[in-house]
């Protein structure tokens, strides 16, 4: 796995509860290519698909269709399991990265500030499990699993 947190993530949030705080209502924007050095870098890649709850319209600023996560447990982090977090393509490509943003408005350049997390696509074994990682213009993808485990504090 390859997990990497901005900056601004690990500055004071480094437990599950002020991560789930920084990344609540967020979104998670899937891209071509290999993932960035860390997650203070600007993005590269292709856009693919932007995940929301069950694809609905996001902007930031607003806890619409953001995604939520679980009350975490001894640690470690879940999607909210009442939500279906799902994206269509927008562009046509091979999911390789991803980068999950709170719900402060990023437009993807390079930040020490924001929060951040950033990490690899996959069907299993990655650090996002998705319905599949070859994206088709106008199909839905749905992030099937989404865990991972943060120090208490």
């Amino acid at each position: 796995m390859a997990l990497k947190l901005s900056t601004g993530l690990r500055n004071g949030m480094l437990n599950s509860t002020g991560f789930t705080e920084a990344l609540n209502d967020g979104v998670i924007y899937v891209y071509t290519g290999a993932q960035p050095t860390n997650a203070d870098t600007a993005v590269s890649g292709t856009l693919l698909l932007t995940i929301t709850v069950d694809n609905g319209a996001w902007a930031a600023g607003s806890p619409t269709n953001g995604l939520g996560f679980d009350a975490p447990a001894s640690g470690v982090i879940s999607k909210a399991a009442a939500e279906v977090w799902r994206g269509l393509g927008v562009a046509a490509g091979t999911a390789g990265w991803f980068r999950m943003v709170g719900n402060a408005t990023d437009a993807g350049g390079a930040s020490t500030t924001l929060p951040r997390m950033d990490g690899t696509c996959a069907i299993s074994g990655g650090d996002m499990a998705m319905s599949s990682i070859a994206i088709v213009i106008g199909v839905p993808t749905t992030v099937d699993t989404f865990q991972f485990t943060l120090p208490a504090s």
